[in-house]
Order: C-alpha cells, then sequence, then structure tokens
C-alpha cells in the first residue's frame, strides 16, 4: 500500500468537518453541502462545500456523485465528475440537479453531497500524425461492444451497431 498523499485543506466555513472516508477501502471522502436548499423535480443549484485544498502538481480531484442519492432521491451531478485541478484553490462547489419527476428534494446544512477522489493524472504531449494506428475497436463507439438489449449488431446501414449518425455524416447528407 502507498503512503496518503498529503492534501492542503481550509475550512471557509469553520464549522464544516473536514472530509474524511466513511469506511475502510473506500475511494472517496466525503463532501457535505454548507447551505439548506430545496429542488423541485428539474432544477438545479450550486452547493457550497465550505473547503478549499491544495492538491500537489501531477494530481487533481474528482468530484462524484453519492449512489445512495442517486438511488434514493433522484440527485444527480450535473458535470459529473466535476474536475479540480492543483492549481485551483477556491472553494469547492457541486453542482446538483434533482432528476426525480415528481418529488422535490431537501438538502440541510451538512448533508452529504458527494464525494472527492484524489488521483494522481498524467501530463501528455501530443503528436498530431495522418493515421492512427489500428485497434481492435477501431472506430466503434457508442454501444459498440453490445451487452444490451437495445444493442444489436448494425442496423439501418450504420456502422458499430449503435444507430449514431456522425456529425461528419449529417454535414456530408448521407
Amino acid at each position: 500500500m502507498r503512503n496518503p498523499v498529503d492534501v492542503l485543506i481550509r475550512r471557509i466555513d469553520p464549522e464544516v468537518p473536514v472530509p474524511s472516508y466513511g469506511h475502510p477501502g473506500d475511494a472517496g471522502v466525503d463532501l457535505v453541502t454548507t447551505e439548506a436548499a430545496e429542488l423541485a423535480p428539474g432544477e438545479r443549484t450550486v452547493l457550497p462545500t465550505g473547503v478549499s485544498i491544495a492538491l500537489p502538481d501531477g494530481y487533481a480531484a474528482f468530484v462524484h456523485p453519492r449512489s445512495g442519492l442517486a438511488a434514493r432521491c433522484g440527485v444527480a451531478l450535473v458535470n459529473a465528475p466535476g474536475t479540480v485541478d492543483a492549481g485551483y484553490r477556491g472553494e469547492i462547489k457541486v453542482i446538483v440537479v434533482n432528476l426525480d419527476p415528481r418529488e422535490t428534494v431537501r438538502f440541510e446544512r451538512f448533508d452529504r453531497i458527494a464525494q472527492l477522489v484524489v488521483q494522481q493524472v498524467e501530463k501528455v504531449r501530443f503528436h498530431e500524425v495522418a493515421e492512427l494506428p489500428g485497434s481492435a475497436r477501431a472506430e466503434g463507439g457508442f454501444g459498440s461492444t453490445g451487452g444490451h438489449a437495445a444493442v444489436g449488431g448494425a442496423s439501418g446501414g450504420q456502422q458499430g451497431g449503435n444507430r449514431y449518425a456522425s456529425v461528419v455524416s449529417d454535414r456530408e447528407g448521407q
């Protein structure tokens, strides 16, 4: 097991708990909201967490949804996962949406709203080429590997069986 990564944290709200892991082996720490909110079906809002962090270079933090909120309340994150770059020093905020078609969802101060996963990230250099090397998947896109009753083989003359037309085909009138 590797040593933990040291991350500096500033509590903007002095009463907010320092994010912590719920169980041994958890990948993410819990983030809470510092403000109460009520979302009608289809509404979204930005909830503050009361914390800001300083990640070491070569790391990023990703704000993921909580599966319990999704399953029980229909709450999703609009930009999941949200990315916190190493250079960002502002408050972490979470964009939540109520996808339940009938019920309003309420958040109280210090309700757990998301989880934060810190990961090492690689810097890349892009090298432009005329052609990419081949692969088993090739250009197979959405649904190209099947695994669901609605995703079969090629249909309607479209490649990959994904029933999505490409933007290039649309532009060319195909």
